[in-house]
């Protein structure tokens, strides 16, 4: 067993180019279960290492692929099936994106599904940020059954100073068994103890592998659309 605070996977992106023993690159344009209006794409115009950041940058270029359009393109990288966990302190420092239409996201998937499909479960969701709220973050649990059945739960943290974009800030969360906690820096704001799935007893579905996710993505029911004031290239760096 591992000592409590043992680190068992990192990137800090020091080199040249994606660590592929890390992470995956999805390609897809099914609008994520939101409507969004991207397509995630493998390109460096969109994903790239550089001067010891992740840049994941979202453009309004209208990409075609396969015969699919639309208005953005931007991108998604996760670590399945290299990078899976199960209790764990997940700890990530991003600068983040803002404007109308703008959604950029680290969060957390069950790798195996044992309990059945979204959000049955899970999902743990590190960091949200509707780019029109430009000084607020969500952290958020999904649970509960199959959608339309699914639940959700959570809060939002506000900055008392500037934006997201402004600066770098780390975002750790700690998941023990039945519990779950954010912070933002060396502040913890938030506690969550209880949930549940229709499969199984508390603490499931969070007492299984999950594996880490992040994007920028466009648009959307949630965020809604980008206005005229929504500044592209939207760039997310993590660090």
């Amino acid at each position: 067993m591992l000592k409590k605070n043992t680190l068992v996977w990192s990137d800090e992106f020091n080199g040249n180019s994606l660590d592929y023993s890390k992470w995956d690159v999805e390609e897809n344009a099914y609008g994520g279960g939101n409507n969004e209006q991207q397509i995630y794409r493998w390109d460096p115009k969109n994903l790239r290492v550089e001067d010891g950041n992740l840049v994941i940058e979202a453009h309004k270029d209208s990409p075609n692929v396969m015969g699919t359009i639309r208005p953005y393109s931007s991108a998604r990288i996760r670590t399945k099936h290299r990078g899976d966990w199960k209790y764990c302190q997940v700890k990530v420092s991003a600068k983040l994106p803002v404007g109308k239409g703008i959604l950029p996201a680290i969060w957390m998937l069950p790798t195996d599904e044992k309990y059945g499909g979204w959000a049955s479960s899970g999902e743990i969701d590190i960091i949200e940020l509707v780019g029109h709220e430009p000084s607020t973050y969500h952290g958020t649990l999904h649970f509960g059954g199959s959608w339309p059945r699914n639940k959700h739960q959570g809060d939002k943290y506000r900055l008392t100073n500037g934006t997201f974009a402004d600066n770098f800030h780390i975002f750790p969360i700690q998941w023990e068994e039945g519990k779950i906690t954010w912070s933002i820096d060396e502040e913890l704001w938030q506690t969550e103890q209880k949930w549940d799935t229709e499969k199984a007893t508390f603490p499931a579905p969070f007492d299984q592998r999950f594996h880490l996710l992040i994007n920028l993505a466009v648009g959307g029911r949630w965020p809604g659309s980008p206005n005229e004031q929504t500044h592209f290239p939207a760039k997310m760096l993590i660090d």
